[in-house]
């Protein structure tokens, strides 16, 4: 047998979240963000599936390229562009969307004498202050970019800072620099990352750009996924592979941190940070065994966690565990853990099997 470490990946799941992507922005695009394996959950797996999405947005050429040769046709954006000028003949070939947000970039392009019939994506700041050129050189640079003869289209973008958050008057100021750029172009425009989604619909625009969204979990703090009718893509799964029968006073795990309060019973489940479960997950942190929630003791390690069975009188060897998922919120598990659901995600390892599922629901 196996070991029984598996992130389940719910295609229905995923495919609920980009039609209510569509349902809050009906006039708007979907570039659909697959970046970082697709948030971990596999990146062919999650594109054959986001077959409703317009684009898809994403940081990898070769990446892009096997997507290509996997038959996928949608326009694919590549949202740090190209980091060599021997990259961008491939990009054409490959009918790809370089982000052009450096001035070196531009002077690649404008050093290629073909027509390559390239549609890019220009990206300005408006106070994000991460890529992008100021918004102020936009209608100059759409100029110099359209007369690029490898260029065929110009689209542009930006992305905004503080959506997620309660600072309204942050994305107010760059929903207004955006605004101010690029009101007299003709070319497609977006915006709005997923909290601008559901929070922000004067940010939509041309074209939205889902990413945590997609794959069930919320991009607020405040709010659920269950509120926003987002549900959860990967279940991250094992089992129980041991149960030990301990007394009260018996520490449990590394550095004996966690104390047995009375005599009860300990399930070993194998997962831990070598398969991507958060190492600073605190004692309490939920999990699911065998239908039923309880608890973390103890440190994690890098195989395996430890977890109190008391009041669970059917688990034993072999039960399953959910990590999170369906019933254990990952934003919960991020919350509890001093992070994200984005990197916990991400962070799960090559080690972990992902397997396709359909639930009914």
């Amino acid at each position: 047998m196996t070991r029984p470490v598996l992130a389940r990946i719910d295609l229905k799941a995923l495919q609920h979240n980009l039609a209510r992507v569509k349902q809050l922005a009906p006039g708007s695009e979907v570039m659909a963000i697959v970046k970082a394996d697709a948030y971990g959950h596999g990146l062919q797996i999650t594109c054959d599936a986001l077959n409703d999405a317009d684009s898809l947005g994403m940081l990898d050429l070769v990446d892009a390229i096997s997507l290509r040769s996997s038959g996928i046709t949608v326009p694919i954006c590549l949202l740090e562009g190209f980091f060599s000028a021997d990259e961008i003949p491939q990009i054409a070939r490959y009918k790809l969307e370089p982000v052009i947000h450096s001035s070196w970039q531009l002077d690649m392009l404008q050093g290629i004498q073909q027509e390559l019939n390239l549609s890019v994506w220009l990206k300005i700041d408006t106070g994000m202050h991460r890529l992008g050129f100021e918004s102020a050189e936009f209608k100059q640079l759409e100029a110099r970019l359209s007369g690029f003869k490898c260029v065929q289209q110009v689209s542009v973008m930006s992305h905004l800072a503080n959506a997620d958050s309660q600072d309204i008057a942050s994305t107010a100021d760059q929903l207004r620099r955006f605004q101010q750029a690029t009101s007299e172009t003709g070319c497609l425009r977006s915006l709005a990352n997923s909290a601008a989604i559901v929070a922000h619909p004067d940010c939509h625009f041309d074209c939205v750009r889902p990413g945590i969204m997609l794959y069930g979990s919320s991009p607020f703090a405040e709010k659920t996924a269950g509120v926003l009718d987002l549900r959860a893509v990967m279940s991250l799964q094992s089992e129980i592979i041991s149960i030990k029968y301990l007394r009260k006073g018996d520490a449990v795990g590394y550095g004996s941190t966690w104390i047995c309060p009375e005599d009860m019973r300990v399930a070993v489940v194998a997962c831990g940070y070598g398969d991507g479960y958060p190492r600073h997950a605190p004692a309490g942190t939920p999990v699911l065994v065998a239908g039923k929630l309880t608890e973390l003791i103890g440190r994690v390690s890098m195989d395996m966690i430890t977890v109190d069975l008391r009041g669970i009188d059917d688990a034993e060897t072999g039960s399953p565990v959910e990590l999170w998922g369906r019933d254990v919120a990952v934003d919960t598990v991020a919350e509890m853990s001093g992070t994200i659901a984005y990197e916990l995600l991400c962070g799960v390892t090559a080690r972990v099997k992902r397997q396709e599922v359909t639930w009914l629901r």
